[in-house]
């Protein structure tokens, strides 16, 4: 979504607005209220990067997103059998990129229409608590699933029915606090009709007179307690897992835990350094500028660090990838459209035939041993 603030007269520098600031048009004879917005915004509004640049990726984002967490979502559903924490995390990880997804047909046809919304206030207002819930559902997740999977490697013993309670009740907690935490963007107007452009925008630009203070700590509550402290608590699962397999280099089967590891971290990684630390730390730089100096020349650095934000919804299924291995067989049954019940007797099939080979195995260990002796 786009957010900034235009480089208006001094005066209307010192009003802290969340998006650009769109002045009142008084001289109108509607009833309807009116704004007008500086060169500045009007160029940005106008511009290759807002009806272009912004269009092309969300296009890349649905096409991917769609039809992979769709299949995620199935898989985890309807075809994985034990729900096991990690299970749980995905799948509602999955189902928020899903309910972000399905909503970008409209903001497509937004951007590729000038920037202009005909949908209506409610419209608008759903897609803005989608955008900021998906990008912050995501971060609580995929921290619990990094906090879930060095869990599992100090404590594999753990009755995996009481795991699952606990991931089941994080899961309904972390919708709770997404839906609490995005009541505030619901309570504002976010179309505002630009007369000097005849466009009407959606969260692109706020009326001089929206409560700055209060949507400053409003953001600021969420970069912190949202990004910032899940960030450090994923960081420190990691550092910890790590340090935890290389105690137990001993271990036969460390090396395959290791490498799994490792992927789920350069994985994480990825997604952090790309869709979540970009927009978040813009955030705080563009409203640090707009309070100490009454300025933001940060707004076109901001909107593309938003949008890049949205990639996290195509880089989740692979995470879902290297931490599951019964997710990549489950997923390649699919892909094949082989039934569950198939699937299970070529299960029962293969297990049986380990355990006669093995058998078989044994029983020729035994009597060489007995011949020989």
């Amino acid at each position: 979504l786009n957010i900034g603030c235009g480089c208006l007269s001094n005066e209307t520098n010192r009003s802290k607005g969340r998006s650009f600031i769109g002045q009142k048009d008084n001289r109108s004879n509607s009833s309807e209220k009116q704004y007008n917005v500086d060169d500045y915004a009007a160029k940005i509004l106008t511009g290759k990067l807002t009806t272009i640049f912004l269009p092309l990726v969300y296009i890349i984002v649905f096409i991917i997103g769609l039809p992979s967490n769709t299949m995620d979502l199935c898989v985890f559903l309807f075809r994985t059998k034990k729900k096991h924490p990690a299970v749980i995390y995905m799948a509602n990880l999955a189902l928020a990129d899903l309910l972000f997804i399905v909503w970008f047909p409209l903001k497509i046809a937004y951007h590729l229409n000038g920037n202009n919304w005909i949908y209506g206030e409610g419209l608008c207002k759903v897609f803005v608590g989608f955008f900021y819930g998906n990008m912050y559902c995501s971060i609580l997740f995929m921290t619990c699933l990094s906090v879930q999977r060095y869990w599992v490697i100090v404590n594999p013993i753990l009755h995996s029915r009481k795991k699952s309670e606990i991931a089941l009740g994080m899961s309904i907690a972390i919708w709770i606090l997404i839906l609490l935490g995005t009541i505030p963007l619901y309570l504002v107007d976010q179309t505002v009709y630009i007369s000097n452009l005849n466009i009407t925008t959606c969260h692109d630009v706020l009326p001089q007179n929206v409560l700055a203070h209060d949507m400053y700590n409003y953001f600021l509550s969420l970069v912190i307690g949202v990004f910032l402290f899940p960030a450090v608590l994923t960081a420190v699962a990691y550092i910890l897992m790590i340090k935890t397999l290389n105690a137990s280099i001993t271990d036969v089967n460390i090396g395959k835990k290791r490498r799994r590891a490792i992927k789920l971290i350069i994985a994480v990684l990825s997604m952090y350094l790309i869709c979540f630390t970009p927009s978040n730390v813009l955030l705080i730089v563009h409203y640090s500028l707009i309070k100490n100096y009454g300025i933001s020349n940060a707004y076109a650095f901001y909107i593309t660090a938003l949008c890049l934000s949205s990639l996290n919804s195509c880089i989740d299924p692979f995470v879902y990838y290297f931490v599951s291995k019964d997710f990549r067989d489950n997923l390649k049954n699919a892909l094949f459209c082989r039934s569950v019940r198939t699937t299970r007797r070529m299960q029962v099939s293969l297990s049986s035939g380990k355990y006669s080979k093995k058998s078989h195995s044994y029983t020729s260990s035994s009597n060489t041993t007995k011949t020989t002796y």
